[in-house]
């Protein structure tokens, strides 16, 4: 498990964190939490994470203000976020300077969340 890729998934629904984790749990060492906050914590704590995904509507910091707060403070980590809703301008915006490297929209769909994180860990 500990040569596993290291993949921080944040969402505020229970539900999704064990989703995420039970669909990826053979791929990648899942770790979750359930909000910006405990992510920053999280990253604080695990200088081996190398991939964070994050919901975009979360309560206190959105998903877009959180992965802002990373890639300031973790420039080499790949950063992705997810979404229920269309693409926002903002969203627009931090794929075009490169903050994000890819928006996914709910529900998952493992197979693209794999060969993006596979293509980005390669391109490294």
């Amino acid at each position: 498990m500990d040569n596993l890729t290291r993949v921080l998934y944040v969402d505020d629904e229970p539900i999704n964190l064990l989703l995420f984790e039970q669909m990826f749990k053979r791929r990648y060492n899942v770790i979750t939490a359930e909000s910006g906050f405990k992510g920053l914590d999280t990253l604080q704590q695990n200088n081996n994470i190398e991939v964070v995904i994050s919901d975009m509507k979360m309560p206190g910091m959105t998903g877009l203000d959180f992965i802002q707060k990373v890639h300031g403070l973790f420039p080499n980590i790949i950063l992705y976020l997810f979404s229920g809703y269309d693409i926002t301008p903002e969203i627009q915006e931090s794929l075009e300077k490169g903050i994000i490297l890819e928006y996914f929209q709910k529900p998952f769909n493992m197979q693209i969340i794999d060969e993006a994180i596979s293509k980005a860990l390669n391109n490294r």
